[in-house]
């Protein structure tokens, strides 16, 4: 349970810290006084917040993103204060930092059903990690502008007419249309460093469908149009494929392959893999970021954009299954012996949700592995969103349930999973804060209780965690598909 402490004693940890860094900062020169203002002013801002007002989620963010800062502007301290006063510097950030991560882990509620965290230094460091990003997501984050929502609300209430007149509110599957098979699609070498695959692109041909609210501005993101995917497959005879879809603001191959490790899942587990790219995500972005828009609050952009990676993916599965049926020689560096055909999928955080989604409209598959899984867009972006940008919606009458409403076309909280209760596996943190712990568990409710493991973490540190390794070997064998690999 959260405490209820109005002085809360691990407060005072980023505070010290920030009063240090602000006391030395006129002995380190121009640049070095500018440096050091910085996790300066966030440790001391977000440590008297903390003091005065604990409990509020976005104090949390700075302060680590004040500790992170502070001990990478304090290694250069090393040669310009000397090793004495810059490790001081590095400790007292680190501390802050950890305070931010203990300061999250006490004062969030217990949700039922889900293990509660046990309040160590490891925990309380990958909680901080989890805040740090949130606060560099919040300050770069595309949001709708204060005129948009009037637009937001007006293609809500349209768009759930005409799912309600057409039946897919009730029978939200009948939303998702099957694409045609994917049979010439482009594809060229690429690679980075000794790691060696292939990028496969092809025109996505998806529209939103005829009439449906925000049609024309969706097809007007000329660089989505175009679908990609980064493919690693074996020589010789049919092998398993893997489906693993990346999270938000990902997109790129050292990141994606970073996720989904080739010596692991390639080359160990025998298993071709392909790498699908998401709407707005990395060469079909439309904005600064990867994934700007898909997840700022313009629902039906939100709901375009889940339809079409449902269609492209199971474009990319017809070009796959075709593999699975008939030998194939393509580029590869892994002597493991070859076995027969099969697809499963994996997916992270909004991959997660992805994997999850596939689960319901594609009845082939071997097994599903949902890893920290998102399944509630309204209800992420009502925790995450800045609190001026919720109140401009409010005004317009967009709350978080008119948004879920409009969003059930595309949510696997809703629509029925198609593979077997006994090949459905699910992991998450019970810390974790960009995808609470509530959300997995309503996935885990809506499955029928399959295995999942809960570990002690938050949410990008998963593979810290050796459990989390584990359920993914072990769902991959008891599917078949590392057996028929191996």
């Amino acid at each position: 349970m959260p405490r209820s402490t109005r002085f809360p004693i691990h407060s005072w940890l980023p505070l010290v810290a920030g009063l240090l860094w602000l006391w030395r900062a006129p002995e380190h020169g121009t640049l070095g006084f500018l440096f050091s203002v910085v996790p300066g002013c966030l440790l001391l801002a977000s440590g008297v917040a903390m003091l005065l007002w604990p409990g509020d989620r976005r104090i949390c963010q700075f302060t680590a993103l004040g500790g992170v800062l502070g001990v990478l502007f304090a290694l250069p301290a090393l040669f310009v204060v000397g090793a004495g006063w810059a490790l001081v510097l590095i400790a007292a950030s680190a501390l802050g930092y950890l305070a931010a991560g203990a300061h999250s882990v006490a004062f969030e509620p217990d949700i039922a059903d889900v293990p509660a965290p046990r309040a160590s230094l490891r925990l309380s460091a990958q909680v901080a990690a989890d805040e740090a990003l949130l606060a560099t997501m919040s300050l770069s984050m595309v949001h709708p502008k204060p005129g948009d929502h009037a637009r937001i609300r007006k293609e809500i209430a349209e768009a759930r007419e005409l799912f309600d007149v057409r039946g897919w509110l009730e029978k939200p599957v009948d939303y998702h249309e099957t694409p045609p098979p994917l049979d010439a699609p482009r594809i060229r070498p690429a690679g980075f460093g000794r790691l060696r695959y292939e990028h496969l692109s092809f025109e996505s041909g998806y529209e939103p469908h005829e009439g449906e609210p925000g049609r024309e501005r969706w097809l007007s993101y000329a660089a989505n149009r175009t679908a990609h995917a980064w493919v690693l497959r074996h020589d010789g005879p049919p092998r398993p494929w893997l489906v693993c879809i990346h999270g938000y603001q990902m997109g790129a191959p050292l990141i994606d392959f970073g996720a989904f490790p080739p010596p692991w899942l390639h080359k160990r587990l025998g298993l071709n893999l392909i790498l699908p790219i998401l709407p707005l995500h990395g060469r079909r972005r439309i904005g600064r970021r990867s994934g700007d828009g898909f997840l700022g609050g313009d629902a039906l952009d939100s709901i375009h954009a889940e339809a079409q990676a449902m269609w492209d993916i199971r474009r990319m599965l017809s070009w796959v299954r075709a593999r699975s049926d008939a030998p194939e020689s393509a580029p590869s560096h892994s002597a493991t012996p070859s076995g027969t055909g099969g697809v499963g999928v994996m997916g992270y955080s909004l991959g997660g949700y992805n994997a999850s989604l596939l689960a319901c409209l594609d009845e082939d598959l071997r097994c599903v592995i949902a890893g920290i899984p998102a399944t509630d867009f309204a209800s992420l972006y009502y925790r995450h969103g800045p609190p001026m940008q919720l109140r401009d919606a409010a005004l317009e009458g967009v709350d978080e349930a008119v948004m879920r409403e409009a969003l059930r076309v595309v949510s696997p909280l809703v629509l029925e999973p198609r593979v077997p209760l006994e090949r459905r596996y699910i992991f998450a943190g019970v810390a974790d804060r960009l995808v609470l712990p509530d959300q997995v568990r309503d996935l885990w409710k809506h499955w029928q209780c399959p295995r999942i493991e809960w570990y002690q973490g938050a949410h990008i540190t998963f593979r810290a965690h050796p459990s989390v390794v584990h359920l993914i070997d072990e769902g991959i064998r008891e599917s078949g598909l590392a057996s028929a690999a191996a």
